[in-house]
């Protein structure tokens, strides 16, 4: 039967979904894109934020029409959303055949038989249950690279976030499977590894008795058909030195940290829950900067926090110029119901979120444009992404771009190259947030 698989939301997000649609694979399940020919859809939901709820409900709703129609005989909500609001979506959308758990991913094909039959089926574990890992994997993103998930929920209860309350508390994964996962991706010629869970930095810590990042990054290094490891969501006040130590000294670790830090004004990281003052902030940044003088910084901003000032944007500002990120994100405030931030007073109207927001990417966006110009005149090697359309030219990635939210580095070259490909290139000029390059003599496959 032919089966739509619709993954909504984050990496991590993916990651469940590549597992989930290798398990179905082994099943004898085949897949589509087109919505119209098939005749089971799951979608994987996203609900961290109030658009990504949206985009869930809405992507359900337009697969119970279907589902109406006539061909669609089986329609799955697993993930976040389907975690998150169980009741409700079985209420107001009664063509959902079957509602799968954030930590019971691996019932996916007992699901679907089980909607096949008439049934309906739910399946759910404690979010506190072991995290599902060692699932062979249909890797969605290319084959020249692949997210890892090395851990699943988070104990930090940020007073805006839902993640504790549909994934649980920080449960690492083994090292050793994360090991065996990383050598089966590479033989299947991934070339470049993105570390990501919801916080990268404490991973061990549970299992270990210690943060085991630095060591599980030296492992994965050892394997020879990785090129580059990508390290995500690192909270600030959990990067010590040993960290850094193993950026500086294993080459094949991006010099690139994606350091969420949501704002910098000490009165709203309070309110937030966060664990840093904007001096700890400014202090990392600073020995990051000296120690590995490359290193490309990306982070994340919520502005509009409830009770944000007019004052405490203008910190937030101020701060995003004098730290000058590499790359940065900007979130307007999502109130989120269950979660103690969505009960404090002052919060700020929608408008004014939007603005705020749309101020901080301006500002950005001057500094990314000046952060591109700059690069010109350098050589970097990069990843080949793919060939563009009817042109003698590469789409390619810098050790300074992670996939889907960074830039990218163009390529005029007469030379045959494929997705995965690893080049010299001298970088000859910058358009906004893009760069233009041309091939040295000498590159690596």
């Amino acid at each position: 039967m032919k089966l739509i698989f619709i993954s909504l939301g984050c990496d991590k997000n993916l990651v469940d979904t590549e597992m989930m649609l290798g398990l179905l694979r082994d099943e004898g399940y085949t897949f589509t894109d087109d919505e119209k020919e098939a005749e089971i859809a799951i979608v994987n939901t996203c609900c961290f934020i109030g658009d990504a709820k949206e985009e869930s409900i809405n992507t359900l709703l337009e697969l119970a029409e279907l589902k109406k129609e006539g061909n669609l005989k089986v329609l799955i909500a697993a993930g976040c959303l389907a975690q998150r609001y169980r009741q409700e979506i079985l209420e107001e959308i009664p063509e959902v055949d079957a509602l799968v758990g954030t930590m019971a991913i691996d019932e996916i094909v007992q699901a679907v038989k089980e909607a096949l039959a008439g049934k309906k089926y739910e399946h759910y574990r404690d979010i506190d249950a072991e995290p599902v890992y060692g699932k062979k994997r249909i890797v969605t993103t290319g084959g020249h690279y692949a997210y890892l998930k090395i851990a699943e929920g988070c104990d930090k209860h940020c007073t805006y976030c839902v993640i504790p309350k549909v994934r649980g508390g920080y449960r690492s994964v083994p090292m050793e499977s994360l090991v065996k996962e990383a050598e089966e991706l590479a033989a299947a010629g991934v070339r470049e590894l993105i570390l990501v869970a919801q916080e990268t930095t404490l991973y061990g810590v549970d299992l270990y008795g210690k943060k085991s990042l630095p060591k599980l990054l030296k492992k994965l290094a050892a394997i020879p058909d990785i090129y580059w490891i990508r390290i995500l969501y690192c909270y600030p006040e959990e990067i010590d030195g040993e960290l850094i130590e193993i950026m500086k000294s294993e080459p094949k670790i991006c010099h690139y940290l994606d350091i969420p830090i949501q704002h910098a004004s000490d009165t709203i990281l309070k309110r937030m829950g966060r664990r840093t003052t904007r001096a700890d902030l400014t202090a990392i940044i600073a020995r990051l900067r000296e120690e590995i003088p490359d290193i490309c910084l990306r982070t994340t901003l919520i502005t509009g926090f409830p009770g944000e000032t007019e004052q405490e944007h203008e910190e937030l500002m101020e701060f995003v110029e004098e730290m000058a990120f590499d790359r940065l994100g900007v979130f307007a405030y999502s109130q989120e119901e269950d979660t103690p931030a969505a009960l404090m007073e002052e919060q700020v109207d929608d408008e004014l979120k939007e603005e705020r927001r749309a101020e901080l990417m301006e500002l950005q966006q001057e500094i990314a444009f000046a952060k591109a110009e700059s690069m010109v005149g350098r050589t970097l090697t990069v990843m080949i992404e793919g060939k563009v359309a009817d042109e003698d030219a590469y789409v390619a990635r810098t050790y300074r771009d992670a996939p889907d939210v960074d830039g990218y580095l163009f390529i005029t070259a007469d030379v045959t190259l494929m997705s995965g490909d690893f080049v010299k290139v001298k970088v000859t000029g910058s358009n906004e947030y893009d760069l233009i390059g041309e091939i040295e003599y000498e590159f690596t496959k």
